[in-house]
């Protein structure tokens, strides 16, 4: 455009100096027409005094005394020349043109005859005509190249306008698109984190579950333990004795051959229980012993001393039942709850990654739709610029024929007519003058 508007404006400093030249030459032109106009019109004046005194009463009796003949001859001149005036007069009536010039030259010549004059009539009449439908013919060229450029830059205009509606459309969609990917990419990094925080505080619960229910069934075994261990001596009906050793087949065998088993070994464990759970205790972490108590003489059941102990240690036990049902409860619905939860991640995660991936080919996709846009609006642009110059070079062929074309054809019209008067006036004058001529030579 700034490209367009440097040419448009050497356009128009060229056709200002064009126009002020113009004025020059026509100022000049209408001094020298004015000159004209008054010259002719003394030679006319000049031409209608001298007719009046040849044609004079006095002036034909005078010549026909002391010229014989020169009545005739008189009249014969005299009627040419009234002829070509009538016929120059009806060519200068209208507005001074070459055409006309040549035309009015050749009628005050005198080696010319008419006959010739009004053949130039004629071609000249024939030319005008020409030049008329040459003007209509470029007029209507004119007019429909117009309408179409302007068709033609119109459109250009409403593309560009929508273009550039779509490029700033799809430049927000990006912005917009770019920062729902950035949005989704962060959820999703948050999304892992939190799983794997998530799974990372799961893991310790359970690993805190698991210990929990092994020290607390540990516990309770040693509680048990101690219990039967006290209903043999207290309770001997509750006691509940060991199971007995089952043999392999090398026992049986070893049996049947007379041999003697390996003595078993006594329970390893906390105090020879078999439980191991809560054995690995430090050594620097334990107290000495106590100094023995002085001997308690004779010995005897303490059995309603012992209920008692029991019934603690029954209590203990439902208790410990009761924290592992408790912790088993917690455990069961914390996992349900990692599970629903890992699940409802994945899903989120699924579904984001699929928004991630469709907004990254929806950006895709917007961007090659900005490039097409954009290279659409520079070729566009180009196009304009093109149709505006080539609007410019048909004003520059066209406005002065548009301007001045009912002038022209308004003057050509006139010259068509001045040409038919003094054709007319030619024409008739032919045959009289011939037979003056004619009479002249019979005399």
């Amino acid at each position: 455009m700034k490209n367009d508007l440097g040419d448009t404006a050497e356009a128009l400093a060229d056709d200002k100096k064009f126009l002020a030249d113009m004025e020059k030459n026509c100022a000049k032109k209408q001094g020298e027409w004015d000159e004209i106009v008054k010259t002719r019109n003394e030679e006319l004046l000049a031409l209608a005094d001298t007719i009046k005194v040849l044609n004079d009463d006095d002036t034909l009796e005078l010549l026909k005394k002391t010229l014989p003949g020169a009545s005739s001859l008189m009249q014969v001149t005299v009627s040419s020349s009234a002829v070509r005036a009538r016929a120059l007069a009806a060519i200068r009536s209208v507005k001074r043109s070459v055409n006309l010039d040549f035309i009015a030259l050749a009628i005050q010549g005198r080696k010319i005859g008419f006959e010739k004059v009004i053949g130039m009539i004629d071609a000249m009449v024939v030319t005008l005509k020409k030049e008329q439908t040459d003007d209509d013919h470029k007029k209507e060229y004119c007019a429909e190249q117009f309408d179409q450029a302007d068709d033609k830059k119109k459109s250009l205009e409403r593309s560009i306008k929508d273009l550039e509606t779509t490029i700033a459309d799809a430049k927000e969609g990006i912005a917009t698109t770019q920062e729902d990917i950035k949005a989704l990419g962060a959820s999703i990094v948050a999304l892992d984190k939190a799983v794997a925080e998530a799974t990372a505080q799961r893991k310790a619960e359970n690993e805190d579950f698991t210990q929990l229910m092994a020290s607390d069934s540990a516990a309770k075994e040693i509680l048990l333990f101690a219990k039967n261990r006290l209903n043999k001596f207290y309770n001997p009906k509750l006691y509940k004795a060991p199971p007995k050793r089952e043999l392999s087949d090398e026992d049986r065998a070893t049996l049947a051959a007379g041999g003697t088993l390996a003595p078993t070994a006594a329970p390893a464990g906390i105090a020879g229980t078999g439980v191991t759970v809560l054995s690995q205790v430090s050594e620097h972490g334990v107290a000495k012993p106590a100094p023995p108590p002085e001997a308690p003489g004779a010995y005897k059941k303490k059995s309603g001393e012992s209920g008692g102990v029991i019934a603690m240690i029954d209590l203990l036990v439902k208790d410990l039942d009761k924290e592992m049902t408790v912790a088993e409860t917690e455990e069961k619905d914390a996992q349900g709850d990692y599970e629903q939860m890992m699940k409802d991640s994945a899903e989120k995660r699924a579904q984001d990654s699929k928004n991630l991936g469709d907004k990254e080919a929806a950006l895709a996709d917007m961007q090659a739709a900005l490039e097409k846009s954009t290279e659409d609006h520079a070729s566009a642009t180009a196009e304009l610029g093109a149709t505006l110059q080539v609007i410019q070079g048909l004003h520059n062929e066209c406005d002065w024929l548009l301007q001045y074309f009912e002038v022209r054809k308004e003057a050509r019209t006139g010259e068509i007519d001045a040409l038919g008067k003094a054709k007319a006036v030619l024409s008739g004058a032919d045959f009289a003058l011939l037979q003056t001529k004619r009479s002249l030579r019979h005399a």
